[in-house]
């Protein structure tokens, strides 16, 4: 700034914690004339020896009365994370520009209130992502830009943190992800590894809202903590690329975080906390611009805000994908050390595993760690009701593939079976087909014309790729199915989402999946049916129940039993049966969009599917979707309930995100 300028009245909302470094930086600004420290609010009264070196500002725990009575132009928000909006919308209301801490909210909708707010007052609102005044960003991107690196296939991000238990003990709402009803989402990817969040999304130019299309998020904890404290996510932005953050707050030691840029022919590593980028054996070292000293030039002299809310629109996507993501997996005590005399927490061979990830664009549970199992916990409430392994450990006979197991009821009584002695390649709740242009996604023999079952080497399999999207109740998945050869012939998309009933002993699971081809031609789609085996249509949709079950029936809207129903359309079909601890149980499987013919077992074993190709082969030249909803119920069912409880007449009952 040219020229001598009138100070700017400054009120710091939040003396504690990390205000006491505003205060420090606030006395560094007073001393070069650029800042006069008009008010401090907080709950809490700040003695005069913190202030020192400050004046005498005007305390008081109103904010809007204090910005109004010291005439501030500028406000420091470093209150908690689920105060923001309020105090946000006060600031501004009262007149003033506000330098607002990250995380900027807990949820998209107060970030939402906020923007609405600054675009209503016409004042600035400055986010305190430190790291994105760094000149290291735009050199970076110039460096990708110029080519130095190639084209880039991906940003890693590796951090790992030491944090004593008081740290998450430190305010009421530290380790919390919601307080008296408001979102705080404070975990390690949200707020002390936030900045390794915003610098990614910085350097891949992906800041805006709709920057990012697609968020995978796993949230772990160590500590006793209601939040993560240790965390991934893996971001999938709207140009294809790909960014991972892994992050932990239980390391032995501390280390600098970094990202890791991955480029066709070279890497690029930032150092984002020291503004250090290491291509080669070259390191440059870049300056950085504090962003209270940016807000005032914008105030006073109309310079460009380096930070304006409108930069933190992607990263408020995570922290909005993070706050619906299911709750933190424990992890196991028996895989940490902690210090008998601090009680702090160390999860060994954290730091290698973050730079693994880092290096591999991975999630933990896809670094083979133990305490980071590759399955998903679906929850209706604190009720776990299914879990989905997505990359189980199978022998090739089965043709492998992702499914849910065990899939339980309200009272917690399991409804699927896994590898059954009767039928080993049966797998809980998935998708699987007999023959795809002669490939097994079966599992088991494979029927041929004229001399029945045969094992013919013919298996393929389903690969996990990625999951689009994460939250408790389900996800979205993209996969690939592989031919015994390991190339593609399909790729999918799943949907798997539950949701509550009407009545309290039932829910609901809504199965949908689109598959398309990847071959060059036609792509038929067979049934053991098709090739001659009488009632064989199996293949699409399908539910092994447990073979233990007692008295099974089957029944529709009109007919009963295995031989009534089997390879014949219906609004629905429902299944009960009897646990060996005598409890009964009710499935009613409805399609949506589709009316295929039901396969249907009772007698030999309890099973349910939608068949795909039963009279005869279909032939997949692009893309189909199939959708099953299937109503999971504790007791028997009438058939009045059964018909009500799928929503026949009443419209389209299934989950929603």
């Amino acid at each position: 700034m040219n020229g001598p300028l009138e100070p700017v009245r400054v009120v710091l909302a939040g003396a504690h914690g990390h205000g006491r470094w505003h205060l420090d930086n606030l006395r560094r600004l007073r001393a070069a004339g650029l800042v006069e420290l008009a008010g401090v609010c907080d709950v809490r009264p700040v003695p005069a020896e913190q202030l020192d070196g400050l004046g005498a500002p005007d305390q008081s725990p109103d904010l809007g009365r204090l910005i109004r009575r010291t005439g501030a132009e500028i406000t420091i928000l470093v209150t908690p994370i689920h105060t923001h909006a309020e105090l946000a919308d006060t600031a501004l209301a009262a007149g003033s520009h506000l330098l607002l801490e990250k995380p900027p909210a807990g949820s998209l909708a107060e970030f939402d209130r906020i923007s609405d707010a600054v675009r209503a007052s016409g004042l600035a609102c400055q986010v305190g992502f430190q790291s994105l005044g760094s000149d290291a960003i735009p050199f970076l991107r110039k460096v990708i830009a110029d080519g130095r690196i190639g084209r880039v296939r991906g940003i890693g991000v590796a951090g790992a943190w030491p944090r004593p238990v008081e740290y998450f003990a430190r305010a009421e709402w530290a380790g919390r992800r919601r307080m008296d009803g408001m979102a705080v989402t404070d975990g390690a990817l949200t707020n002390p590894f936030g900045h390794a969040v915003a610098t990614a999304l910085a350097v891949a130019e992906a800041e805006q809202i709709g920057a990012v299309v697609e968020i995978d998020v796993e949230l772990y904890r160590a500590n006793q903590i209601e939040a993560d404290d240790t965390s991934c996510v893996r971001l999938r932005l709207a140009t294809g690329t790909e960014i991972t953050v892994a992050v932990s707050l239980c390391a032995p030691e501390r280390t600098e975080p970094y990202l890791l840029v991955h480029g066709q022919t070279g890497t690029a590593r930032f150092t984002y906390t020291t503004d250090e980028i290491h291509i080669g054996q070259t390191v440059t070292k870049h300056a950085r611009t504090d962003l209270l000293e940016n807000l005032i030039a914008h105030v006073r002299t109309g310079a460009q805000l380096l930070v304006p809310l409108s930069r933190a629109g992607a990263f408020m996507q995570v922290v909005e994908a993070i706050r619906l993501a299911p709750e933190p997996t424990p992890i196991p005590l028996s895989r940490l050390q902690v210090d008998p005399d601090t009680a702090r927490r160390v999860l060994p061979g954290i730091v290698n595993l973050t730079a693994r990830s880092a290096r591999r664009l991975a999630l933990f549970s896809e670094l083979d760690v133990a305490w980071a199992p590759p399955e998903q916990v679906i929850r209706l409430g604190e009720r776990e009701v299914a879990r989905y392994r997505w990359r189980p450990d199978l022998p090739v006979t089965v043709s492998p593939r992702p499914y849910l197991h065990p899939v339980c009821t309200q009272a917690g009584l399991s409804v699927t079976e896994e590898a059954p002695a009767d039928h080993l390649h049966h797998l809980g709740v998935g998708v699987a087909i007999a023959d795809v242009g002669a490939v097994n996604f079966w599992g088991g023999r494979t029927y041929q014309p004229g001399h029945g079952p045969a094992w013919l080497g013919d298996h393929g399999s389903q690969r996990h790729l990625r999951f689009a999207r994460r939250c408790e109740h389900g996800f979205t998945e993209h996969l690939e199915w592989l031919d015994q050869a390991g190339m593609p012939v399909l790729r999918e998309e799943r949907t798997v989402l539950a949701s509550h009933a009407e009545r309290p002993d039932c829910w609901i699971l809504d199965f949908a999946f689109t598959l398309t081809n990847l071959t060059a031609g036609p792509l038929a789609i067979r049934s053991s049916a098709t090739k001659g085996r009488t009632g064989a249509g199996y293949g699409g949709f399908f539910w092994r129940a447990p073979g233990s079950a007692k008295c099974r029936t089957v029944f529709t809207v009109d007919a009963d039993g295995e031989g009534g129903i089997n390879g014949n359309p219906a609004p629905w079909v429902a299944m009960s049966g009897t646990a060996p601890d005598g409890r009964d149980w009710t499935l009613v499987f409805a399609q949506r969009g589709s009316n295929d013919p039901w396969f249907v077992r009772v007698e030999e074993y309890p099973g349910v599917g939608s068949s795909l190709a039963w009279h005869e082969p279909l032939v997949l030249t692009d893309s189909l979707t199939r959708q099953v909803v299937t109503v999971v119920a504790d007791g028997r069912l009438s058939r009045a309930e059964a018909a009500a409880l799928t929503g026949s007449g009443n419209g389209k009952v299934g989950g929603t995100w």
